[in-house]
This record gives C-alpha cells, structure tokens and sequence, in this order.
C-alpha cells in the first residue's frame, strides 16, 4: 500500500461568546481530505501558539494540555501503521473514528475467553474431550490471574493487547507460576487461539502474536526398554489396588490406548473376525480418529483376568481404570517399587508404538494407523531413541564383521592346507618367486 499524505493540527476556534477562551480543535487531513472534531477542552488564545499548534508557557496547565495533544498524536501514528502493515485503507474518517472510539470493539480478552469455553463445553464428547475444556479453563484462569498482576483489573480490552504483553505473559508464566519452558508454550498458545478468534471476529485489527515465535524444548521422552516392561510384567504384587494398576498399564503397552480410550472400552468394542482372532474397533476421543488394533495375546490376558470384576460388570468396561490422576499416582509407586524409569499413563502408549511394535520390526503406515496418528510424522516420535537404534545397528555390524572375520579365517587356513599339499621342489619355488616379488 502507497503511503499517504497524513498531517495532524491543533487549533482554536473561536465561540459565539466574546472571550479569550476558545475550543481546542483537532484537525487530521490525509491526500487533502480533512476531517475536524472538538476535543472538549478550552484555552485562553493569549497563551497559545497558532504556529506550533501548541499551548505557550511553562505552567502545569499548559504542560498537561501539550502533553494531551501530543499523545493524540502519536496514537494517530501508530494506527495509521497499523494499517499500513495489514495493507488496509487509511482515510481522515478512519483516523477520527479510532481517536473518538467510534468503530472500535470495547471487547473484553477474558470475557471473550469465556464465550471460546462455553462454546467447547457444549461440544463435549462430541467434538472435544472433558479433558481440553478443562485444558482451556485453566489457560483462561492463569491469563485473569497475569492481568491482576500486571493491570490489577478484573479483565482488559482486546485493544490494550501487543506484542509487550505477550512476553510479558510468558515471563510470568515461567517466574511467577513456575512453568517449564514447553507448559507455558501450550498455555500461551491456547491464548493465542482466542486472540486469533477476536482477529477474525473483527474485534481487533492486528494480531500481537506476530513477531512472537517461541521455541519448544525437545524432551528425551523415552518408552520402556524389553528389559523394563519384562520387570513390570512379571513383577508379584500383593497390594491389589496396584497389581490392577499394573495390569491397565501393561494393557496399554500392548495395544497403544490413550488413557481416555482405555478408561472408555467397552465390552462391545471387542469384536471377533471369522478367524476367531480378537479386536479392538473404536473411534479415538481425542482426534476421533476411526482405529482398529489387534488383540495380542497378553492384552487377552489381562483383559480375561478382570472380566469378572464387579466394575466391568456393572459398566460394561473392559478394565477397572481409575482416575487419569490416581492412575499416574500409582504408576509413580510402581515404578519405584520396580526400580524402573518414571512411569505414567502416556509412557504406555509410546512404549507400544516404538518397544512392542517398531522395535519388533512392524512397518511404521501400519504403527501409525493402529495409534490413530494423522501423519507418519507423528508416529516418527515414537520410534526407537537414538541409544536402542545405536544399540541395533551396532549389533547387526559386529555379526558382519564375525561373518567376514570367519571366511578370512576360512579362507587362510584352505591356503595353509594347499600349501602343504605341494612338493618340496614346487614350495621351493614359489618362496623364490615370493621373495623376488617382494623385493
């Protein structure tokens, strides 16, 4: 967008009264096209400066005013680039509206948020699970809780939002809440979600999250190894509130079911091909995604042992899953009492897709298809850490080597016995030639 011709004046204009005192004008011309408005405000034309547009002395009145005045000025400014920078059209009506509030949305950020997680609400379990509605009113609360730190309002207009205030939430997210670098990423990108809603909406002409680009950490987020599923298997509980803690998880590592799924199973989403071979047939809560996965014969198991619990009789569920938040509670005992890696119910699901299923050689379209991810990108998460892949392909060079090493050896000892095959004379001389060869 070409720029424009802008100029911006203050002036007095004079009343029916004869006085001294006149009304203070503002007057804005862009490309030649004025636009004029009282700004409710008198001045004694004996201390103003027509020339400089401004009031004449060095009095607390006259400061004040010329400090007013040039204020407006520089929120026409920055509009104006504002529009410039969203390639929309600027005009002296437009700049008049802004400073007057005329057009512009006095939307509130929080009550706008509000609107967002009732809307969500409405769309569980349909479109969302109970779980992202709480995700966002969390992210809502700590956004209220910033603007009484920072503001000490209740709520602010879409307006007073810029690109100081995203920062200035992610620094309070990480110092005064205490948030890891990633948590407060996720938090801040659920606000944004409602910033962007108001820029579509209308409510406000820029988006603040413009020049903000943060970084994730990448996590070493590692599933459990052969050996520590093995441990966690065969480990005899006599606590039973864990032992069926145990069975859930172990569940999980072998069909790669989200907590959400694995607490939701029933009964009727077991089905039997003509083979007599057992699956699981559901729609993912989190993605809704249609997944079919295949019952392997631990995951029958577990799921035989508990049949006749009275939860899965009287809900029709396949295992007596507690709360996401008892579970992880537990998996923590657990996994101490196994003297393995931390546990909880996510590390279930990444141990299926990468130690039970792509560490045995399952192609990664088919791992992807039975986590219900949208892309192999996904998937490629869950595959083998560095160290199992090092660890592998490590083991596969040193049986060449042992192969190539055997034949070399092979080979040498077939010469030794061919050598003393010969003659004496016919030894002799290939010595000879031998050593005139070498020199």
């Amino acid at each position: 967008m070409l720029e424009k011709q802008l100029s911006i004046n203050f002036f007095l204009k004079p009343s029916r009264e004869k006085s001294d005192l006149r009304g203070v004008y503002l007057r804005i011309t862009v490309d030649g096209i004025r636009k004029e408005t009282s700004l409710s405000h008198k001045w004694d034309i004996n201390r103003w400066n027509q020339k400089a547009g401004r009031a004449n002395g060095a009095k607390e009145d006259a400061k004040t005013l010329n400090y007013i005045l040039d204020t407006i000025v520089s929120k026409i400014t920055k509009y104006k680039l504002e529009l410039l920078s969203n390639e929309e059209p600027i005009t002296a009506s437009m700049l008049m509206d802004y400073i007057q509030g005329k057009g512009t949305s006095k939307a509130k950020v929080l009550e706008e948020f509000q609107k967002h997680n009732d809307e969500v609400f409405k769309l569980v379990p349909k479109e969302y699970a109970i779980g992202t509605h709480e995700r966002y009113v969390t992210a809502r609360s700590h956004v209220a809780e910033y603007i009484r730190y920072v503001y000490g309002k209740e709520d602010i207009e879409f307006r007073e939002l810029n690109y100081e205030f995203v920062l200035g939430y992610e620094h309070y997210l990480k110092t005064v809440r205490a948030c890891s670098n990633n948590t407060a990423i996720k938090y801040i990108s659920n606000f944004k979600k409602i910033v962007l809603r108001a820029v579509a909406k209308g409510i406000i002409p820029s988006n603040p999250f413009v020049q903000y680009k943060p970084k994730k950490t990448k996590l070493n987020k590692k599933p459990l190894s052969k050996e520590e599923l093995s441990i966690l298997e065969n480990k005899e509980f006599t606590n039973e509130r864990l032992a069926t803690v145990r069975d859930v998880f172990i569940f999980q590592c072998y069909t790669g079911l989200a907590y959400i799924d694995v607490f939701q199973l029933k009964k009727s989403d077991i089905t039997k091909d003509e083979e007599g071979n057992l699956w699981i047939r559901i729609n993912r809560q989190k993605t809704d995604a249609n997944i079919t996965i295949p019952l392997l014969p631990k995951a029958i198991e577990i799921m035989e042992k508990h049949k006749d619990h009275p939860a899965c009789i009287g809900k029709d569920i396949v295992l007596p899953v507690r709360s996401n938040q008892k579970m992880n509670e537990y998996l923590k005992e657990i996994a101490s009492l196994c003297e393995i890696s931390e546990l909880n119910t996510h590390k279930a699901r990444r141990t299926f897709g990468s130690t039970v299923t792509l560490g045995n050689g399952v192609p990664i379209h088919v791992v992807k298809e039975m986590l219900g991810h949208h892309s192999v990108k996904q998937t490629e998460e869950y595959a083998l850490t560095e160290e199992e892949s090092i660890k592998t392909e490590m083991q596969k060079l040193k049986g060449k080597l042992e192969v190539k090493a055997n034949k070399q050896s092979e080979n040498y000892t077939d010469l030794i016995e061919s050598l003393k095959k010969l003659n004496p004379d016919k030894l002799a001389q290939l010595t000879t030639f031998i050593n005139q060869l070498n020199g």
